[in-house]
């Protein structure tokens, strides 16, 4: 294990900084200031200058107009991206995108993956099951007909599901396998029914009734979905770390400059107590962040599963994000709440990030059955 970044990943950083340069996180359309959904769809002018700097190609091989980098090179660029807010399907595009170059057919990769890091198709997941806590290749099945695939069974909160051409759904099969299937939103048997996330945006549950999807659309591959979790879940991670870097940055400049009983409430013992302690929860969430980026950049084999490295990545990130956000609040009183300041959206996504994929909770439990079917020592 290395976390040394490499040349071309800190390019892809200081490439992600020049594009969310531009973007104002206290313009981003607010949740607690909009009645449903912030808005109909992502920040396209965002999203079309992520293509201009190569950054929706980045896991891409050369072949497609990639830069041929890894899931460490994601992470840091949607550790960027979180900072500003960006409104834009990064994480859930370039996930499958990736997903579909690893497993997909050649045919699938030709027709799909150089369009896709152009930007002019845009691709998402649905990762999130039937409720949200039960496992997402679970909720749909998936059954051959022809040179078909009939899929039945209903996804929740699909990000970015209404600004999608296609959704890559995960489907399990009669005999037990894992399969995902490109489903285009306004197919036959395909339908999408509005919902709001905490963070204001608008959500797709997405049901399928007896939607037929080509075979050349499908990835039949083993081991493609669980890859591709976990890479959503590694992501997801760096998101929220981006986040509560941010978040305390913000808290240590307000507690920098107000004064009680003549002095910044930076000195007082009690607050520099509460600062450092989320700093470790930042340094914590970072350290278990490159483990899990690392084991799937790397392939590299480990005590445990790749699995066991996300989970403990995705149970810091839960529990880290949330407790920045809610010290923050705590340390800024009554103005953290303000909505003329930023500090109520970064709240607002911390609480989305930290529930996206399962909270803390249900990775504690996937970690506890590694480690009871892979003891250590």
């Amino acid at each position: 294990m290395d976390f040394t970044f490499s040349e071309e990943q800190l390019a892809a950083t200081e490439a992600a900084r020049g594009v969310f340069v531009g973007v104002a996180p206290d313009a981003v359309p607010s949740p607690a200031l909009t009645t449903g959904a912030v808005a109909e769809g992502f920040d396209r002018e965002l999203w079309d200058r992520l293509a201009g700097a190569d950054l929706l190609s980045l896991l891409l091989d050369e072949e497609y107009g990639g830069a041929g980098l890894d899931a460490i090179a994601l992470c840091l660029v949607l550790r960027e991206s979180a900072k500003v807010l960006a409104r834009v399907p990064l994480l859930e595009n370039s996930a499958a995108v990736a997903a579909v170059q690893a497993y997909g057919a050649e045919e699938l990769r030709d027709r799909l993956l150089a369009r896709a890091g152009r930007g002019e198709l845009v691709l998402t997941v649905a990762a999130s099951g039937r409720t949200g806590h039960d496992p997402a290749e679970l909720a749909v099945t998936a059954r051959p007909d022809g040179d078909a695939w009939v899929l039945d069974g209903v996804q929740t909160a699909v990000p970015w599901a209404y600004d999608a051409d296609l959704v890559v759904v995960p489907a399990h099969t009669d005999d037990d396998r894992s399969v995902l299937a490109l489903v285009a939103p306004g197919a036959d048997g395909v339908a999408l029914a509005e919902q709001v996330s905490t963070s204001g945006e608008r959500l797709g549950e997405l049901r399928l009734e007896s939607a037929r999807v080509a075979g050349r659309d499908v990835v039949v591959a083993e081991g493609a979905w669980e890859w591709l979790r976990e890479l959503l879940a590694t992501g997801t991670c760096a998101t929220a770390l981006g986040l509560g870097e941010r978040v305390l940055g913000l808290t240590s400049q307000y507690a920098g400059k107000r004064e009680q009983f003549g002095h910044p409430i930076a000195t007082f013992q009690a607050v520099a107590v509460q600062a450092a302690d989320r700093y470790i929860d930042l340094r914590a969430m970072e350290a278990t962040l490159w483990q899990a980026a690392w084991r799937i950049a790397a392939g590299a084999p480990g005590a445990l599963p790749l699995a066991g490295d996300v989970a403990v990545a995705k149970i810091w990130a839960a529990e880290g994000v949330r407790r920045v956000v809610q010290t923050a609040q705590h340390l800024h009183g009554g103005f953290g709440a303000d909505t003329e300041y930023v500090l109520h959206r970064y709240h607002a996504w911390a609480k989305q990030v930290e529930l996206a994929l399962g909270g803390a909770g249900a990775y504690e439990e996937a970690l506890g059955d590694l480690l009871a079917a892979h003891p250590l020592g």
